[in-house]
């Protein structure tokens, strides 16, 4: 992969480094005012539990693709970004445009799902 493709890729990865962490910021910041609304009813309480699982759930997501996206910006320190860690074939840029953090080629992701 050329310089120029790291640079690309290492800022799309930034840039949504930077966005996830915003997002979880609101998400923690969502569950703390739904944590201090005052309450009337079961109904209140029910919703309120709903919101909060919802939260949580989109949270761990984002907390994943965090993870994800760390371990691509390691990868591209040590030289080994784009490169399959099943095959240890090149990714190609098409799939890492689409998906930066990308630790697997098309064809070894879809192994991967059928096995699962």
């Amino acid at each position: 992969m050329r310089q120029s493709e790291l640079d690309y890729f290492k800022k799309m990865l930034e840039a949504r480094k930077l966005q996830i962490l915003k997002n979880l910021e609101n998400v923690r910041m969502s569950i703390d005012e739904n944590t201090q609304v005052d309450l009337n009813d079961e109904a209140d309480y029910a919703s309120r539990d709903s919101n909060n699982m919802i939260e949580v759930a989109i949270g761990e997501k984002q907390n994943n693709e965090l993870r994800e996206i760390e371990i691509s910006l390691a990868k591209m320190a040590n030289h080994t970004y784009g490169m399959c860690e099943m095959c240890e074939d090149p990714i190609s840029i098409s799939r890492l445009k689409v998906k930066p953090h990308a630790t697997y080629c098309i064809d070894c992701r879809e192994i991967i799902e059928k096995n699962r």
